[in-house]
């Protein structure tokens, strides 16, 4: 059957269809989880062929006569490509359906089948530490091509300034007022607060559409075996760090594989003999590998560069005497808490912030090449970002590389440093190359493009508003936030909201609920140094409202008064 969605059509067979033997889903057999753009037809297995024309019951006979031309193309064996049959496709659809009256946006189409996804999330990466958002001190030349071959973001925001409410926005698609988790907080001996069982992730949305999902790098929504285990929240493969802790240790004594525990003998005691982003990221290309028939979502979280700082002397050698005078920071080398949270010592910080930023780009640019080897490219959405604004921490020395560019604040705040975070998205033949956009959105949005994308609606309400348009350059057809919304409740609890060009920030709500608003036109002033609230009485009052009514009260994140 034919099956609308805003940007076009797919042809869906399920169930048992003559001829075949077996079930057969379109969007799997079709093209085998190829690029239909580039994926010839007669790779395609016959039975696959056939049964997308056996299944025209209740068509027009002027209709089913198409049918029956197409099908002799596809059984003809003739190395008819891909691109050639889906070019005209819509039109087809069309003319089988007679609805090309009824589409919302002739313009913009997405393939008939989705798309491989795969979305790389940076951990406190700041909003300049890109040579496309004007990095000066180190090069990014892999990420930078993202922006060259797709389309970079200027007003993207994270879900939170900490690490595990902003992944909670990005799995839920709602916002820090709602999200199940709104804080980083901790569990013994390993693991943070789980995510309920009840909760609808973004990876259980993938799952429950044919994809095989995984994440590698970094949790931290749910200690090992707990209901917020990554595999009981939607991913069928996960290896790395359960725990956000022990993702302070780029040579942890042990990583984990599912639900099991692998210990690094390289790295016990004080041995230093694996890399963790480097074992992980291993893990990351063969899911690629093993998924390559398959469509799959692909989540990585890596670590790089939240502290503690560290590098491969190999690659951290590159870097030295690069950026004097050096501060060397003093951490925790020995004892009962080493490598248990407090980062060990650096004596080259920035050599080494800068070796890592280094060690995370040859990555992006190695799962570009992947994708690109395995005949993927075309049909694989790769999107890169960053969790929230740049750290403090183990040595790090964010102002010296200006890794917040033009705007205020670090990781912890909610001025736009601290939550204002680069985007990058790459869809050959979908989203032109070279292209900027000051769409306003945040991570609690991705959830509906991924969904609007897929072609379905998740069965959950959520804050996010799909970009999708924005994605495809698709003219006007951009819905707006009324408000973007955050809360932090560690450092006397923190609130934002931004609204058009209007920033409200609010500090110490834990003590002063109601007590005074900042307020910054960011038009005029996106370093946020002028709170002009005095200036705009009815725009605080305006936005003193939104910061009450935009969140609903948590029992396990309380907040305010």
């Amino acid at each position: 059957m034919f099956h609308r969605f805003r940007f076009g059509w797919f042809y869906e067979i399920s169930g048992p269809v003559a001829g075949t033997g077996s079930p057969v889903n379109i969007k799997h057999r079709i093209t085998p989880g190829k690029n239909p753009y580039i994926f010839p037809m007669d790779e395609c297995p016959l039975e696959s062929r056939a049964a997308l024309l056996e299944s025209r019951v209740a068509l027009p006979e002027s209709r089913v006569a198409m049918l029956q031309g197409c099908a002799a193309l596809l059984e003809s064996r003739v190395p008819v490509h891909w691109n050639r049959f889906f070019i005209a496709f819509p039109i087809v659809a069309c003319l089988l359906l007679g609805a090309c009256g009824e589409r919302e946006n002739a313009a913009v189409q997405t393939p008939a089948v989705p798309p491989n996804i795969i979305y790389i999330l940076a951990d406190d990466l700041g909003y300049g530490d890109l040579g496309c958002y004007g990095q000066e001190k180190f090069n990014t030349p892999n990420i930078d091509r993202l922006a060259q071959e797709g389309l970079l973001f200027t007003q993207h925001y994270s879900g939170s300034t900490v690490c595990a409410p902003s992944r909670a926005a990005l799995l839920t698609g709602m916002h820090t007022g709602h999200t199940v988790v709104r804080g980083n907080r901790e569990v013994q001996p390993e693991g943070q607060h789980p995510i309920p069982d009840s909760t609808y992730t973004l990876a259980e949305m993938f799952r429950e559409n044919g994809y095989a999902t995984g994440a590698f790098g970094k949790w931290g929504l749910g200690y090992p075996g707990s209901e917020g285990d990554p595999n009981a929240q939607g991913f069928d493969t996960f290896f790395g760090y359960n725990c956000q802790r022990m993702g302070h240790h780029y040579y942890p004594h042990h990583l984990w594989y599912n639900r099991d525990s692998i210990v690094l003998e390289e790295n016990a005691g004080k041995l230093k003999g694996r890399y963790a982003p480097e074992l992980i990221h291993r893990e990351t290309l063969n899911f690629i590998e093993e998924n390559r028939e398959n469509p799959f979502f692909l989540y990585v979280a890596s670590i790089i560069p939240h502290a503690e700082l560290a590098a491969p002397e190999e690659t951290l050698q590159r870097f030295r005497g690069r950026y004097p005078p050096e501060k060397p920071y003093e951490g925790t080398d020995q004892g009962p808490q080493y490598r248990k949270g407090p980062y060990e010592s650096q004596q080259k910080p920035r050599a080494a912030f800068a070796a890592m930023i280094s060690i995370l780009d040859r990555q992006v640019g190695e799962i570009m090449e992947k994708v690109r080897e395995l005949g993927l490219e075309e049909n694989t959405l790769i999107v890169f970002t960053s969790d929230n604004g740049p750290h403090l921490e183990g040595g790090a020395d964010p102002d010296y590389f200006d890794s917040n560019g033009p705007l205020r604040g670090y990781k912890r705040d909610l001025y736009e440093g601290g939550i204002r975070v680069p985007m990058l998205a790459r869809w050959p033949g979908w989203i032109p190359p070279g292209t900027r956009t000051d769409h306003i959105s945040a991570f609690w949005d991705v959830f509906p493009t991924f969904a609007e994308i897929l072609g379905v609606a998740p069965p959950v309400e959520m804050d996010g508003i799909s970009f999708l348009p924005t994605l495809l350059q698709a003219g006007d057809g951009q819905e707006q936030h009324a408000y973007l919304y955050w809360e932090f409740h560690e450092q006397g609890g923190r609130q934002s909201v931004r609204k058009a060009d209007w920033k409200a920030v609010r500090y110490e709500v834990l003590e002063h609920p109601d007590g005074p608003v900042e307020l910054y036109d960011l038009s005029e002033d996106l370093g946020e140094t002028q709170n002009i609230a005095s200036d705009h009485p009815e725009v605080v009052a305006e936005m003193e409202k939104i910061l009450r009514e935009a969140r609903t009260p948590s029992a396990e994140f309380r907040f305010g008064g």
